[in-house]
């Protein structure tokens, strides 16, 4: 028998270093091991292909923080090299993070063709997302047909369409944004505004009064694409995307969703253009279409080509161009006329027009012309101080069509519900009014504001052969009750 002393010491070294060995066993296990094989993606992508510095990383599962990081490690590199391809991109849409887009999709949002809504999806999320993944791994998820609705096309009388796609189709479409502005974003020219994450109408508002002010303009050329998002090609915008996307899975889902179709009045229809207005995926593919069309042409080719500076303010359809002299206005025109025909785009050519825009000929007493853009109506005006700058107002057709969607609202819900509900909500019609339209010297804000009140008192006292109130009376509940404050919401100076 040896020593028990030296024994036990023995035993507790040899413990210590099992557990040691263990732990670096288990810290080898835990590490992602991606195996020296080619792959087909991209033409047969070798192992040096998923470096992290690379922005290839693969991963089965992953934390929403790690697709979050992927997604900016993605932007950055989109902002370094403008032709940057990326070759695996189907892992990004993973459970958590289609989780992440649940919680994100709206919870009152019309439905779709499956008459799910976000509640009923959520009675079994953790079940529906898993069930959803395994399908896309296999290649066997379908988007399912956009139902199809006609709304008020704002400021005429005519109808446009709007696109709802069933619930589960969100989730991916969502997805799907957030991947195309990752790799998109930072390529877009600083002339768009519109769907894009941290710019809006008044930053669009705000950069053309700022140029129309600090510059020599003539010429304001207001353009108007006949059915923008109903015409876009389907493929050309997939020529378009295969330049940046080289994941075949991703660009396989994208056509998928172009085949899903329509159902407008129980009719199904596919079609080889057009976009839904009203998914979530068809603002930024409607802006990269764009960007390739219009924004990237104008930039590397008309700028280059014109005797004078020109500049073009872009949100989605609506756009202006600014330019220095008629020749080159004409010119512009002329050009992208033949370059919207190349991708099987129109001009309206009834609603595109020149107007006179110079701030040297209303000095000079000449009168000058005004024009539409994004709601307001921009003429050339004075300061108080008595500049000559160019200023907005509530366009005249936008006003009157919001005043008669109120005297529709009002006379609907005059009967059906008391006072108290029907002031609230009025008064939070005002406010989104305000807040969009409260900007510096629009006067307007005031006028439509007492128009509506107008119309309130108007319908109330229709609720009966009995009069509800007198002028008297109703302007005293007006100013016993709270009403949107009136104030410049956008500095545009």
């Amino acid at each position: 028998m040896g020593d028990p002393i030296r024994s036990a010491r023995i035993a507790v070294l040899s413990n210590k270093c099992n557990s040691e060995e263990d732990k670096k066993l288990n810290r080898k296990s835990e590490e992602v091991v991606v195996l020296a094989k080619q792959s087909n993606v991209c033409g047969g992508k070798d192992y040096r292909e998923n470096r992290s510095w690379r922005g290839n990383v693969r991963s089965t599962t992953e934390t929403y923080k790690d697709t979050e990081t992927k997604l900016k490690r993605i932007a950055w590199l989109s902002s370094k090299d403008a032709d940057k391809g990326f070759g695996c991109l189907m892992h990004l849409c993973n459970e958590t993070s289609l989780d992440i887009c649940f919680k994100e999709l709206g919870g009152n949002k019309a439905v779709g063709i499956d008459d799910i809504n976000k509640a009923k999806y959520g009675e079994n999320l953790e079940t529906n997302l898993e069930e959803l993944i395994c399908r896309m791994k296999k290649m066997a998820y379908k988007p399912q047909p956009v139902r199809q609705v006609m709304i008020p096309k704002e400021g005429a009388k005519t109808m446009r369409p709007l696109g709802i796609s069933s619930f589960e189709d969100k989730l991916v479409q969502k997805m799907m944004q957030k991947i195309l502005e990752s790799i998109y974003e930072p390529i877009f020219y600083k002339c768009s505004y519109g769907f894009r994450p941290g710019r809006g109408c008044h930053d669009a508002i705000r950069d053309l009064l700022n140029y129309l002010y600090g510059n020599h303009v003539k010429i304001v050329i207001d353009i108007d694409l006949e059915n923008f998002f109903g015409k876009i090609d389907h493929k050309l915008l997939e020529e378009i995307l295969r330049k940046k996307i080289k994941d075949e899975k991703f660009m396989r889902y994208i056509k998928r969703m172009f085949k899903a179709g329509i159902l407008a009045e129980k009719e199904l229809i596919v079609s080889d253009e057009g976009v839904p207005q009203g998914s979530c995926c068809s603002p930024v593919l409607a802006n990269i279409f764009a960007h390739y069309v219009i924004d990237e042409w104008f930039e590397s080719t008309v700028k280059s080509r014109c005797r004078n500076n020109v500049e073009l303010f872009r949100y989605a359809d609506d756009a202006v161009i600014c330019c220095q002299t008629e020749r080159d206005a004409q010119r512009i025109k002329l050009a992208l006329s033949k370059r919207l025909a190349r991708f099987k785009l129109k001009l309206n050519e009834k609603k595109t027009k020149f107007i006179s825009f110079s701030k040297w000929a209303y000095k000079r007493g000449e009168k000058q012309g005004a024009f539409d853009f994004l709601g307001f109506n921009f003429y050339w005006g004075k300061s108080r101080n008595g500049a000559m700058i160019p200023k907005v107002k509530t366009s005249g057709k936008r006003m009157r069509s919001k005043l008669k969607k109120v005297k529709i609202w009002v006379r609907e819900n005059k009967d059906r519900y008391k006072l108290p509900w029907i002031w609230k909500k009025f008064c939070i019609k005002l406010e989104g009014h305000i807040r969009y339209y409260g900007v510096s010297y629009n006067h307007r804000v005031e006028i439509f504001v007492y128009k509506a009140l107008t119309i309130l008192y108007k319908w109330l006292n229709r609720r009966s052969q009995r009069k509800s109130f007198t002028w008297e009376k109703f302007w005293m509940f007006v100013e016993s009750h709270s009403v949107p404050q009136i104030k410049v919401h956008h500095k545009l100076f």
